[in-house]
């Protein structure tokens, strides 16, 4: 069952830098939302902030709610593993731990929560996995070889397995087709429209026609210049952002004419 997100008023911080200023928005659940915007304002971190990696960086902190299932995940009694646990993260770049077999790689989420199972049941996982990221007919004859054996495309699809291992309800992605060739985006792009039947999903992408493609629902993020704070501009359905913005900067980035 996938999970509404609800944010209101977020401020994120680094130190005392005011990094993104007073964000507030909902993201449906069982949908993918798209967070658009030029370098540098803000997305990533806000990105981040969703599942409490953000303060991970000494110094970083967040003022304002960020509530999942009637939850807040910055009150005092929250643990941020807890928060992490139910809001998987798949990075810029695939990070498959490169010691790791691909089966290892999956069943690492599980164990790193110590959670002990049977052999039989890590194995079904690790297939059910696997099938989730659209990745076991092409690695299921060679499970004990090292996950960065594998292409740029399929160790992308090996990170999504292992982040779905562990049962998410919502899935973090940065820019996760960024590093990859068209043919590799392509099945990315074709995975999360399935995965979004079971997941909340919340992209952040440079690509505007990629934004365009797979998107639901299409935030924009601005900052107004140098040492300045990332804002939301706007956001609505992807359809009506990029073919009806309400906002002349939202109009000028979407059709190239700056950032």
């Amino acid at each position: 069952m996938s999970t509404r997100i609800d944010v209101s008023d977020l401020d994120i911080y680094y130190g005392k830098f005011l990094a993104v200023e007073k964000v507030s928005m909902t993201i449906e659940p069982s949908s993918v939302t798209a967070l658009i915007g030029p370098s540098g304002c803000g997305k990533s971190t806000f990105l981040r902030s969703l599942n409490r990696m953000h303060e991970v960086i000494p110094g970083a902190r967040v003022e304002g709610k960020v509530v999942i299932d009637g939850q807040d995940l910055y009150a005092p009694t929250v643990d941020p593993v807890d928060v992490r646990r139910k809001i998987g993260m798949v990075f810029q770049r695939p990070n498959p731990f490169p010691t790791m077999s691909i089966y290892d790689n999956v069943a690492a989420g599980m164990r790193l929560n110590n959670k002990r199972m049977p052999r039989s049941e890590l194995d079904d996982l690790v297939e059910r996995s696997l099938r989730g990221a659209n990745l076991w007919n092409e690695v299921k004859d060679r499970l004990n070889r090292p996950g960065s054996s594998l292409s740029g495309g399929q160790q992308q699809r090996l990170c999504i397995a292992r982040a779905i291992a562990v049962e998410p309800q919502v899935l973090l992605m940065d820019e996760p087709a960024s590093a990859l060739d068209p043919i590799s985006t392509l099945a990315i792009e074709d995975l999360i429209d399935e995965l979004k039947k079971e997941y909340t999903i919340v992209i952040v992408t440079h690509n505007m026609q990629q934004a365009a493609r797979i998107s639901d629902r299409t935030g924009f993020f601005n900052i107004a210049g140098t040492g300045m704070p990332g804002k939301l501009i706007e956001m609505d359905d992807t359809a009506t952002i990029f073919s009806n913005p309400k906002v002349k900067a939202t109009e000028d980035y979407i059709s190239g004419r700056f950032g």
